[in-house]
């Protein structure tokens, strides 16, 4: 499954008048996949909170947004089909109390009164968020902890709904702050429970990643642990609801961490993705190999979403893993996005631009600019850098040349620990890429397929969170803690 990074451009043009013909009616745009936490993307505009619901122009489904079939009845919440699958997280969250499913379904109310696009998504439950920040930070002394940080850790979950779509609104430049109230959320959380997460923070380049450590309250001696990798969308609040809360019941312990590309290694350190994760994934292993809390022979790594390539990337090179999961199995994201937009990518950096800046992106619609801002973001600081001001970036060759390389069809098979790789029914932007990665490890594997039938369609099963998290860990039950 290699990637063709540069194709030839050729004299009559077509691939050119194809690009723009597309780019131009707002479909390639609108086709672009997630690649990670667990959001797509819309072509929502920044008007007011009346404005009209978005999609692309004709109002129909584009080809990288899930069918709306895959979402029947009860899960649409919205009619646009990107906004839906956004909100469908928060919703499926409730079960594990990282969200409210009455606070939930009040504020898709609201942002259907208002009308559906990004700016109204985003005022909406950044109020929520603050709602329960303050909240959670005016607890008085005979409060109990255990409301504070729930309503803290609710608080986190709803700041990152409003994060993710804010590049789209008014004030695109409020990213970094919302990031940082969804954090400090989360931190709260984290010191409220019995016992405490620890904190910590590793060494990358000239930054510090951030790690949280959580253990199971009264649990003593060596434990199996679990390294939860999160994509490129979502935040670490996820990781309670589609890992930590799981190990914990299972007296397992839990490490959840920002990379490069992802939290505060990205909204505030502007530090993009590497391919090159297990420099990533090595000093946390080396980290919880210290500790008299962690049976140094039994940690596993999970990947969620775009952690699907980053996890198995790792497990080729890391050798001290006892299991690696991937969530769903990705191999090459640059194939996720739409020939049309892979076909900017030329041999070199300053005929990439030029395609890019001359030919692309003058016929771009400005409503189409958050969708592709979003997409690349995490992969190159110069992108978030004019996102924020609310302008489409204007090199394409960098951050595409790092989705280019985060390609694992080389390395797939030096994977010496067992691996589970899930597949989602109607995963709207790796399909078959799961499939590709299982045929590609030759280690002792499993493959199993979340369904329509179980409620768990759709890319990262946003509906079934503990149907998830049952069946990764009863196999790591299997395979590490045997």
């Amino acid at each position: 499954m290699d990637v063709n990074p540069a194709p030839e451009a050729t004299d009559g043009a077509p691939t050119r008048r194809r690009l723009l013909t597309t780019l131009a009616a707002g479909a390639g745009a609108a086709a672009l996949p997630a690649l990670a936490g667990c959001t797509t993307a819309t072509s929502g505009t920044t008007g007011t909170a009346a404005a009209q619901p978005t999609g692309s122009p004709s109002g129909s489904t584009s080809p990288g947004t899930a069918d709306r079939d895959a979402a029947p009845g009860a899960m649409q919440l919205f009619d646009d089909p990107d906004f839906n699958f956004q909100a469908l997280f928060a919703l499926g969250a409730a079960g594990e109390g990282a969200t409210e499913v009455g606070e939930t379904l009040t504020a898709v109310n609201a942002v259907n009164q208002a009308g559906v696009n990004n700016q109204s998504y985003t005022e909406t439950f950044r109020s929520w968020g603050d709602r329960l920040a303050e909240q959670a930070q005016g607890a008085g002394e005979d409060d109990e902890p255990q409301t504070q940080g729930f309503r803290a850790l609710r608080s986190s979950a709803y700041y990152e709904q409003a994060l993710y779509f804010v590049l789209g609104s008014a004030e695109p430049d409020h990213e970094q702050r919302l990031y940082q109230a969804g954090r400090d959320s989360f931190d709260t959380f984290a010191r409220t429970l019995t016992p405490p997460a620890v904190t910590a923070t590793l060494p990358y380049g000239d930054a510090r990643m951030p790690l949280w450590f959580f253990r199971p309250e009264g649990a003593t001696g060596r434990r199996p642990t679990v390294i939860l990798t999160n994509g490129s969308d979502g935040q670490n609040v996820d990781m309670w609801t589609y890992g930590v809360a799981e190990a914990l019941r299972r007296d397992w312990n839990a490490l959840v961490y920002d990379g490069p590309g992802q939290g505060q290694l990205l909204f505030v350190d502007g530090v993009p993705f590497t391919p090159r994760w297990e420099r990533v994934v090595t000093p946390i292993v080396d980290w919880l190999t210290a500790r008299d809390d962690v049976n140094p022979d039994r940690i596993a790594l999970t990947g969620f979403s775009l952690g699907g390539v980053l996890a198995p990337r790792a497990a080729a090179f890391e050798r001290r893993l006892a299991a690696v999961v991937a969530g769903p199995g990705v191999v090459a994201p640059w194939n996720a996005f739409p020939s049309e937009i892979r076909e900017v990518l030329a041999p070199t950096k300053e005929e990439t631009n030029r395609i890019w800046n001359d030919e692309a992106a003058p016929d771009i619609p400005k409503s189409d600019y958050f969708t592709l801002n979003k997409r690349f973001e995490p992969y190159d600081a110069a992108v978030m850098r004019q996102a924020r001001q609310g302008e489409l970036f204007t090199d394409f060759w960098t951050p595409a040349r790092v989705l280019v390389d985060m390609d694992i069809s080389k390395v797939a098979g030096r994977i010496q620990c067992p691996a589970l790789v899930v597949d989602f029914e109607d995963d709207q932007f790796f399909p078959g890429q799961a499939r590709t990665l299982y045929d590609l490890i030759r280690s002792d594997k499993d493959y199993v397929e979340m369904t329509r039938a179980q409620g768990a369609q759709l890319h990262c099963s946003p509906m079934a969170p503990q149907y998830y998290c049952e069946t990764v860990f009863d196999w790591l039950q299997q395979k590490v803690r045997g």
